[in-house]
């Protein structure tokens, strides 16, 4: 008899998700962690960083208090502002710990490594170990750094996101490696409370996962609120006395400049280490373990899910594909994840969203596509908030009216974005679309402007 019919290395929102599902099935479920439980996105990431864009934008729109006819004294305290972001972070872990107890779910402290075992490998935590039917690998990811570049932390000057999230000081010039979600949010967070900030990117635009024209209208709203940009450059730090020394190379030629603090955004890499995976066959590829639709890795019923298994790096897609994996093995038939049918978020200012394929990708993957865009100054709610600055995108497969994708650029588009995510799932045409009554006033509008857009019937541009 095993220990458990479960166990989960790792209890972020993929570890702590598929334990709840796990239990909802009736398994005995343990659940192994080496620090807080929800993991790096509600400790580090995913919702404390939320909480500190949130004081960014209230402390912007104080500052434009004058245009809504208002008036109010601006000013901020950047420790009460780090404080009540993790004041929220240890609310949610509490959280967890809540839903763990709810759900009879173990919950076994320290780090797990694993061995040969029947049926599922054996996990060891601190000299201890446990036996179980299944193992499920949900260890997350942690930021890459590159020491040979100088791109690694050094506590002081030279942040990852993790040090980012509890700064000593905004610094008077900032320097962002990396135009990712990670490093745009946190350049736009430094920068709304004075930073002069500077990103550099490797590829040619900004957000390259994002659609080019949301790129190319996210740089010009960046820089409008003061923002620098070198791209297709690539960076080397020096650490100095008193700030860092970064080096620029682009085309062949260098230049360098000072600065007083630098946040590194450069990739992620899956936490793979010191757990015996590749003594047990685990197939691992550039930090990353290889899986197949339903998370299995090959080795018999051993699991991965989440951060650590490759992009897309996000909660939702962890959560997603953990429900997935456990309903398999407890003998459902559950659909295999569409990673095309995964919404993306960046919660900068402004807030950029997306899901599906963008326009090009669509016209590589050899469709015959319609394009819809509407603005947002076209939108009365988003006039009315005073927001009148972005875009809604729709791409169609002009054949099938199939909805490929969708990409948005302003406020609140990370709550919009779902309503094409749902339609996606729905295998949802333009006919639906434009058939379906949105509320007004709303921005949600757009959303059915960008679709008339994409078949010439927009009422409202």
């Amino acid at each position: 008899m095993s220990d458990f019919d479960v166990i989960i290395i790792g209890s972020g929102p993929g570890g702590y998700v598929t334990a709840i599902r796990a239990s909802q099935l009736g398994k005995t479920v343990a659940v192994i962690e080496k620090a807080d439980l929800g993991g790096v996105c509600l400790n580090w990431g995913c919702i404390p960083t939320k909480a500190m864009l949130r004081s960014a934008e209230v402390y912007e729109n104080m500052q434009h208090a004058k245009a809504y006819g208002l008036s109010a004294e601006t000013g901020y305290d950047l420790d009460a502002i780090v404080k009540r972001s993790r004041d929220i972070a240890g609310q949610l872990s509490g959280g967890v710990k809540h839903l763990m107890k709810k759900n009879k779910i173990t919950v076994i402290g320290g780090h797990a490594s694993l061995e040969p075992g029947d049926p599922a490998p054996i996990v060891s935590v601190e000299g201890k170990t446990y036996t179980a039917d299944h193992v499920i690998v949900a260890s997350g990811a942690r930021a890459r750094t590159i020491p040979q570049a100088g791109l690694e932390p050094d506590g002081q000057f030279i942040w990852t996101a993790r040090e980012a999230m509890v700064p000593d000081t905004v610094p008077e010039r900032l320097l962002v490696i990396g135009s990712g979600a990670i490093g745009m949010e946190f350049a736009s967070f430094f920068s709304a409370f004075g930073a002069k900030t500077t990103v550099v990117e490797m590829m040619d635009r900004i957000l390259p996962a994002e659609d080019e024209e949301v790129s190319a209208f996210a740089k010009k709203q960046f820089e409008k609120r003061g923002l620098t940009f070198k791209l297709g450059t690539q960076a080397s730090l020096k650490t100095g006395k008193t700030g860092v020394t970064a080096t620029f190379t682009k085309d062949g030629r260098e230049e360098t400049a000072e600065f007083d603090r630098v946040v590194l955004a450069v990739g992620i890499v899956g936490n793979v280490e010191d757990m015996g995976l590749e003594a047990l066959g685990v197939t691992i590829e550039r930090s990353h373990i290889v899986t197949d639709e339903y998370s299995r890795t090959g080795v018999p019923n051993l699991y991965a899910i989440g951060d650590v298994t490759g992009a897309p790096w996000l909660a939702h897609k962890a959560s997603h594909e953990g429900i997935i994996c456990i309903e398999k093995i407890a003998g459902l038939d559950p659909h295999p994840l569409d990673p095309k049918r995964i919404p993306g978020c960046t919660y900068c200012h402004p807030q950029v969203a997306s899901v599906g394929h963008t326009e090009a990708e669509a016209k590589e993957a050899g469709y015959d596509v319609k394009v819809g865009n509407f603005p947002f100054i076209g939108n009365g709610k988003a006039i009315a908030l005073g927001e009148s600055e972005g875009f809604v995108k729709t791409v169609f497969d002009a054949g099938t009216g199939e909805l490929l994708g969708a990409h948005m650029i302003g406020a609140e588009v990370t709550e919009l974005i779902q309503g094409y995510a749902i339609a996606q799932t729905l295998e949802t045409t333009e006919h639906e679309l434009i058939e379906t009554v949105f509320p007004h006033p709303t921005l949600s509008e757009m959303m059915h402007e960008a679709t008339l857009s994409a078949y010439g019937r927009a009422l409202h541009f």
